[in-house]
């Protein structure tokens, strides 16, 4: 150990860990480091794009590293990906505590905190029964096989920790053997709270240097009136492009007939009237069929009193439950967690149905500060959702107003700035720095991006022959090696159903096997393509010439009858800016550059991405997008495209 630790510089700490990882100095890194050290030490927020192959990882850990250490204090860093948090712990965090431990006071400590569902819960597994479920009579023996896997895997497991489980269950059966923070008993009341495996990882989360989590948690933490996660004076947020998406996504709330008629029954069981709830089940239902799916900005009279008899039946039925019989908790504890998980989930069913009141007890859609919507569904049941119009706000007040914030992703610039990210944050004016770290490639020199003008523009009847015909000659220059990336399933289906019959490449399809194992076959057969939606635009990395064709059939704009994002374009549009950039080319931009992304993995990659949609040059908002993306050279000629291709096939 150094006497003086702390007299070291975050570069010399760089420097020394990528030495002793067997790396090299890369510029961009050192840039993004420094950045990173100075928005800790200034309180300033930063925001940080640094492409691929810039080390990014690194160049938030050592500052962030060594902040914690300097100020006896904890550094959160949150992803948006069980893949990143792996990365993070298993290998870069035990690496880099390796190289930086003979150089600081202490050795580097870090942890991981997940939300507790993703742990199994002992004093379930212990129950005599599963809790309630919608389980059909023929799928309990298929289930009890998964519960009983988990139950035995449960005795030798350390961790409790779903991602440990390998294979994994369904969704389906962990919930059988899981609970939430909501239904949870809590330590001191349960039997098994010695042994829990959700506290003993949250008790590791002590006094660590470094806690890696999701946004998901981040978001509970940031918007809960209690903690969460460690005390903690900053958090860096890795993969911040998905921030906005997953703090959204914990702010919505959903209402259906299905689960108020299982909470009904519930109730019934524990001794409340099921008539309290279940009597306006049938009013909320025929009240919501006179109304039209999509976005609510006003309901009728006969909805709005359904809605007001909903919230008045939930809470009367939390009411009768609330008490527990006098030694419940030591005779019969399954019934009073049942009671308090009850208990939180009709506060939550009636907190949603306020929210949905309150929305349509402003009369100016203007003013609306939530978004309500209808979503028919005949496999599922109707349901209403009510999220926010924004999350700017409360990431202004509770985020970036309590701590110092790092954000980080290799794409974070839209339309060439990052105003349009600092704006759906909600970073304070005036209070964060911004760096475009670079990557250590040349896109000019390694990527060409070719734009199909000559293809008609894309419809809503699917891929048309002149496009499966472009793709057929693309994917046959570029001797297979090709990732399809499509703006539906059903255009991706329909891509490759054609190019098997007329190609003698293997076709992948995502939904065919896990995409894990489709990736990993697509990297170790050169010759074989994989095509895929949205999830296979993001986090997919296969460097080499396995991966020398990025196809990518359209622009993706979000739906048009997309409730959240079109209200949330009329809001922009009512404050006299435009929505469509705002919202639709932003999203679009952000998509196109993940997408784009997967092209150049490694320095010596070269290839092209080929975007089959010609509004990329047609439109004036085409611009706007391709300076989103990486500097490729650009053409519009196919002839240039299939040559460059065969000569890459040609080296290979």
């Amino acid at each position: 150990m150094a006497d003086e630790p702390l007299s070291q510089s975050t570069t010399e700490l760089l420097d020394a860990a990528v030495e002793a990882l067997g790396g090299a100095r890369r510029p961009g890194q050192v840039k993004m480091a420094e950045a990173v050290t100075h928005s800790l030490d200034s309180e300033r927020h930063l925001a940080v794009q640094a492409g691929t192959g810039t080390g990014k990882s690194l160049a938030y850990l050592v500052p962030a590293i060594r902040y914690a250490q300097m100020h006896e204090t904890t550094v959160v860093v949150s992803t948006a990906t069980i893949a990143l948090q792996r990365q993070l712990v298993e290998r870069d965090l035990p690496r880099l505590a390796d190289a930086l431990e003979p150089l600081l006071p202490t050795r580097p400590t870090f942890a991981i905190q997940k939300g507790r569902n993703n742990y199994v819960c002992l004093h379930k597994l212990a129950a005599d029964e599963p809790g309630e479920s919608l389980i059909e009579e023929e799928e309990l023996s298929w289930l009890g096989k998964h519960v009983k896997r988990v139950a035995e895997w449960a005795q030798d497991t350390p961790t409790g920790d779903r991602d440990d489980l390998v294979p994994g269950v369904p969704d389906q059966a962990w919930r059988q053997v899981s609970v939430t923070s909501r239904e949870c008993l809590g330590a001191a009341r349960c039997p098994h709270g010695e042994e829990c495996f959700a506290e003993i990882a949250r008790e590791n989360t002590k006094d660590v240097d470094i806690v890696v989590t999701n946004h998901a948690l981040l978001a509970i933490d940031a918007l809960a009136d209690v903690d969460v996660l460690p005390q903690h004076d900053a958090v860096i947020i890795d993969e911040a492009h998905e921030l906005d998406g997953r703090i959204t996504s914990v702010a919505t709330s959903e209402i259906s007939a299905r689960a108020l008629t299982m909470a009904a029954r519930r109730a019934g069981k524990l001794g409340a009237k099921r008539e309290t709830l279940e009597d306006v089940i049938d009013d909320f239902t025929a009240a919501i069929d006179l109304e039209a799916p999509g976005r609510w900005e006003t309901i009728s009279d006969p909805a709005r009193g359904g809605f007001a008899a909903l919230r008045d039946a939930l809470w009367k039925t939390r009411q009768a439950i609330s008490d527990a019989p006098e030694g419940e908790a030591q005779n019969d504890p399954e019934t009073f967690a049942e009671r308090g998980n009850l208990k939180n989930h009709l506060e939550d069913l009636h907190d949603a149905v306020v929210r949905i009141l309150e929305v349509f007890d402003e009369p100016d859609p203007a003013k609306h500060t939530d978004v309500v919507w209808l979503t028919r569904s005949d496999r599922f049941g109707d349901s209403v959702s009510v999220a926010p119009l924004s999350v700017a706000g409360l990431l202004h007040e509770r985020l970036f107003g309590e701590r110092t914030v790092v954000l980080t992703s290799a794409t974070l610039t839209v339309g060439g700035n990052f105003n349009a990210m600092a704006a759906s944050w909600g970073l304070p004016k005036g209070q964060w720095d911004s760096l475009d770290a670079g990557t250590p490639f040349d896109p000019a020199k390694a990527g060409i991006l070719y734009t199909a003008t000559h293809l008609p523009t894309p419809g809503r009847d699917g891929l048309s022959q002149e496009t499966l015909d472009e793709i057929a000659e693309l994917i046959t220059a570029a001797g297979g090696r090709t990732l399809g990336l499509f703006s539906s399933k059903r255009a991706a289906e329909q891509a490759a159903e054609a190019m098997r019959g007329r190609l003698p490449f293997d076709i992948y399809v995502q939904g065919e096997d896990s995409t894990g194992v489709l990736v990993d076959k697509f990297a170790k057969s050169e010759n074989s393509c994989l095509f895929g939606t949205l999830t296979l635009w993001q986090g997919v990395d296969v460097p080499g010439s396995a991966c020398s064709l990025v196809i990518i059939d359209r622009i993706p704009f979000p739906r048009p009858d997309d409730p959240l994002l079109q209200a949330r374009s009329n809001a922009a549009d009512a404050a006299g800016r435009s929505g469509f950039m705002e919202v639709s080319a932003t999203h679009a931009s952000l998509l196109m550059a993940q997408g784009a992304g997967r092209l150049l993995r490694s320095v010596n990659d070269r290839g092209v991405v080929a975007v089959l949609d010609n509004r990329l040059t047609t439109k004036r908002y085409g611009s706007f997008i391709r300076r989103s993306l990486p500097a490729f050279w650009d053409t519009t000629d196919p002839q240039v495209v299939r040559g460059a291709l065969g000569r890459l096939v040609a080296k290979a």
